[in-house]
């Protein structure tokens, strides 16, 4: 089978890097002409593990510079663009309203199914069935729940694969897909494409909310004088099978690109519903002090006034990705009320932010070279 790809992005390209090493054959599209003679090239350099090696050794992957190619030549075609976050805390979904119009105005695509990898509004995939219909395309929602830094091991061993929509065949054939992906029986979860929308958003915003959950309980113990014990009580609170120690450790606030964004979608759909106790916005509003009180607490442990030391300044460690990073808004913080911070020099570290950093005081220095006291800021 030939499968599309529309967007082959840090998921997508992953995505489609496994289903070309399950046997498939696979067509991706994007608009950058210098990332689709990459692929073709097999130079693309990616800091998500396994895939330089999967690109490497794969036989069967193709790019091509127009979505239309992808609609001709497959019957199943995933679409993984990006729908960024408005100011309102809904998502811009214009890049899959261009892929449905162009699905639209294309001839024979009776049959053919357009499955919407991208985190969308409720309500929106409903919308793109119904402008397909006439057309006789099927529509499914199959979002990913994924971790920067661990797309391909994610895919493979999800803990749930979620679908939305109504063309049992189409559902089935998706279902067919996994089973080959994963490398245990998939979990499989299927509803109306509006429920799975809300469960993919649901999904992240409990996580922010456990996460935040950890840090108030940490707040607590750390304001009585119970510091050395935040972990103890945590797990103790975890190992309580109702709840789990999944996301239940106290940190940094949660960042990234997918966790605020969802929490805030979620927030602002229950917003649109008339349901005022609004816990979305209630936890986005938390994680914001939270930078406050890491900020105040960091600075009254350093009694000695030595530097501060941040292993990462990313969301997470060993990603590249710097948004919401509640690490690098507490180095920017510290740097602002002129505390010398060092930082670990990591080529995950792009040159402008480096810059930036380097002109509001920041050192960087090689972990191996570290020879004085410094403070780590790492929880």
């Amino acid at each position: 089978m030939t499968i599309g790809i529309i967007g082959p992005g840090r998921l997508g390209i992953c995505f489609a890097l496994l289903l070309e090493k399950s046997g498939h054959s696979v067509v991706v599209s994007d608009i950058k002409k210098s990332y689709i003679d990459a692929i073709n090239n097999k130079i693309i350099e990616s800091n998500e593990p396994h895939v330089n090696e999967l690109l490497n050794s794969s036989t069967k992957l193709k790019a091509v510079y127009k979505n239309s190619q992808v609609i001709d030549q497959c019957n199943l075609i995933f679409a993984i663009v990006s729908t960024p976050s408005l100011p309102s805390g809904r998502y811009d979904v214009s890049s899959l309203e261009d892929i449905v119009q162009e699905f639209s105005s294309r001839k024979d695509v009776k049959g053919k199914t357009l499955i919407i990898t991208s985190t969308t509004n409720p309500g929106d995939c409903e919308k793109f069935q119904a402008h397909l219909n006439a057309a006789g395309v099927s529509v499914l929602y199959n979002p990913e729940f994924i971790a920067q830094g661990s797309i391909i091991k994610d895919i493979q061993t999800a803990d749930m694969v979620l679908i939305g929509g109504t063309d049992q065949k189409s559902i089935n054939s998706v279902i067919s897909l996994y089973t080959e992906l994963q490398s245990r029986d998939p979990n499989i979860h299927c509803m109306s494409l509006t429920a799975a929308e809300v469960v993919k958003i649901a999904v992240n915003c409990y996580l922010t909310t456990k996460i935040s959950y950890a840090n108030i309980v940490g707040q607590v113990l750390i304001s009585a004088g119970l510091d050395n014990e935040v972990d103890l009580v945590l797990l103790a609170i975890g190992n309580d099978t109702r709840i789990g120690t999944k996301y239940l450790n106290f940190g940094h606030g949660f960042g990234g690109p997918c966790l605020p964004r969802d929490n805030r979608s979620f927030g602002n759909y229950a917003t649109s519903l008339g349901i005022d106790f609004n816990l979305g916005t209630q936890i986005d509003e938390f994680n914001k002090s939270h930078l406050n009180f890491l900020k105040q607490y960091y600075i009254n442990k350093n009694i000695n006034n030595i530097p501060f030391y941040f292993k990462y300044v990313s969301y997470k460690e060993d990603t590249d990705i710097f948004d919401e990073s509640q690490q690098l808004a507490l180095c920017k913080e510290l740097l602002k009320d002129g505390f010398s911070v060092y930082i670990e020099d990591s080529y995950l570290i792009n040159s402008h932010l480096k810059d930036e950093l380097v002109i509001a005081g920041a050192k960087f220095i090689k972990k191996q070279l570290i020879d004085i006291k410094l403070l780590t800021v790492d929880l």
